[in-house]
């Protein structure tokens, strides 16, 4: 790991020299309204069901949304199955099967490997980075193959999450796609937080307490052992 990278990209965190995409999804909301007779499709990358909870009601008035529940970097196989179940309970629940789940293939081996060589990176870092990049991709890819409008990701509505770099993964996987839109986006924002937890305790969501890669759950094993 380069520690001096490292401690620069955390200073950069902390600058308030940001884009504020919270304003700029609003933005583009009321160009969608302008823009579009009807409703365009969204692909919605989901994690889980509380992160996904207040970005459906954030976006449903102006997206067809379906959900990518592409997460093949959750260990283990168990944990992506509760996850998986949770997020189909809620959407059946609440949304009474308004918006669809797409649920590619898990393979948690092929995902481990190509987070094998940053095995060593701090919560947050490059390793995280390639975890978001590999998912977007994923998302995109179906995406253009089932001809969506847009692609987006709930992940910016985690506080622990750097939504800047989210969306600058996002910005950047859509250039190999010119024909799909990345909807930018800070779920967090503006009290979403807030309203994501409202819900987790309304519908009473199983709430995970690590991150999902195998890496992020030794990390949590060894703080339970300690």
């Amino acid at each position: 790991m380069n520690k001096e990278a490292y401690l620069e990209y955390l200073k950069e965190r902390k600058s308030s020299h940001k884009k504020n995409y919270y304003l700029l999804s609003l933005e583009e909301l009321e160009r969608i309204k302008k823009g579009y007779p009807i409703k365009p499709k969204l692909l919605l990358h989901a994690c889980c069901a509380p992160c996904a909870s207040w970005p459906l009601e954030f976006l449903s008035d102006h997206f067809e949304i379906t959900l990518y529940y592409a997460n093949s970097n959750i260990y283990p196989k168990e944990e992506y199955q509760k996850r998986r179940d949770e997020l189909e309970r809620f959407v059946q629940e609440v949304w009474n099967n308004k918006v669809s789940i797409v649920f590619p293939p898990y393979d948690n081996i092929a995902y481990t490997e190509k987070l094998a060589p940053y095995k060593d990176d701090p919560e947050g870092w490059e390793r995280c980075f390639l975890c978001y990049r590999m998912r977007l991709e994923d998302t995109f890819a179906y995406a253009k193959e089932n001809h969506y409008d847009f692609v987006s990701t709930v992940m910016t509505i985690s506080r622990q999450k750097d939504s800047q770099k989210i969306n600058e993964i996002g910005l950047d996987v859509q250039k190999k796609y010119p024909m799909i839109q990345y909807f930018v986006s800070d779920f967090k924002k503006n009290n979403g937080q807030v309203r994501r937890d409202e819900l987790v305790k309304e519908y009473n969501l199983y709430h995970q307490d690590y991150c999902g890669c195998v890496y992020s759950y030794n990390e949590r094993q060894k703080k339970l052992e300690d």
